[in-house]
């Protein structure tokens, strides 16, 4: 094969390509996460680098648009950074979470469980398709979903339980503590998650 970017040999421009691609993508993704989770101050930031990557692919696909290897390289950049995107906003766990668990048990021990474990609580008594349940409500930092399910699992591993999102939270008792003057939620989200 011949030489493409100068004097670089194929494989290693397809490698720049496909890395600035997955590089491009993934901050993509994270601006997306970002906007979604209300967290906008950080985008413009992200979609300035995103973009400057972006450009830089484009151009060194379109410079060099009859070696097929470099198409192989773009796309597969693209799906790998929409992987990793979501991999690394997943570990970051941005955002609430608002859980309901039902369940038909007495649900006085596991609200206990859970307040002792620093999330606010708010349990009352409903009427379910048989008979009588116990509705447990809780908003809480999307990291700490794991751990809340856990004490679920353990006191009533029958319980029904369902989650969303919440987008947003004014007032209420959460676990962990206050970040420092500042930060906003971001500061809440990256420095004080357990």
């Amino acid at each position: 094969m011949t030489a493409e970017f100068g004097d670089w040999p194929v494989w290693a421009g397809a490698l720049l390509i496909f890395s600035a691609r997955v590089t491009d993508v993934t901050l993509g993704t994270l601006r997306i996460a970002f906007i979604s989770r209300g967290e906008k101050s950080l985008a413009p930031i992200i979609a300035f680098f995103e973009m400057m990557i972006w450009l830089f692919a484009i151009g060194a696909l379109v410079q060099n648009l009859t070696n097929f290897a470099y198409y192989i390289a773009y796309a597969g950049g693209f799906a790998t950074g929409v992987f990793t995107g979501l991999r690394i906003e997943d570990r970051i766990a941005l955002g609430s979470r608002m859980i309901r668990t039902i369940t038909q048990n007495d649900a006085t021990e596991l609200s206990d469980a859970l307040r002792d474990a620093g999330w606010g609580v708010t349990s009352v008594r409903a009427a379910g398709h048989s008979g009588e349940v116990n509705l447990i409500f809780s908003v809480l930092k999307r990291a700490d979903v794991g751990a809340y399910m856990a004490l679920v699992e353990k006191h009533h591993p029958d319980a029904f339980s369902s989650i969303e999102e919440v987008r947003s939270i004014r007032r209420g008792v959460y676990r962990g503590r206050k970040p420092p003057l500042g930060f906003g939620r971001l500061g809440t989200s990256l420095l004080w998650k357990r």
